[in-house]
């Protein structure tokens, strides 16, 4: 059963395809799973605090895509229960780390 991230809201195509949305839906998909979660602070030098307190900044989100982009299984895996696409999701985080 995939998580309803989008909490019941439904966005319009054009709004979901914007950078910070998608990845916005894709740091909800990757904290999700404990495990995944736990990489992502791993792997990108973020607490908890840091991450909380950058929801908002397109550096923080970049990272969370770029996490996603190393690691092509959980870029797939995201794209696909996000209703997204791998391709949407490297364009938005080329867009948010420019």
């Amino acid at each position: 059963m995939r998580p309803d991230i989008n909490h019941g809201k439904q966005h319009s195509r054009s709004e979901a395809q914007e950078p910070s949305v998608l990845a916005l839906m894709a740091l909800a998909w990757t904290l999700a799973d404990d495990r995944r979660a736990d990489r992502l602070l791993a792997l990108t030098g973020l607490d908890a605090e840091a991450l909380r307190a950058g929801v908002g900044d397109p550096a923080i989100l970049g990272a969370v895509l770029a996490f996603l982009a190393d690691h092509e299984p959980d870029l797939i895996a995201c794209a696909q229960s996000i209703g997204s696409t791998a391709q949407d999701l490297i364009a938005a985080k080329e867009s948010l780390i420019a």
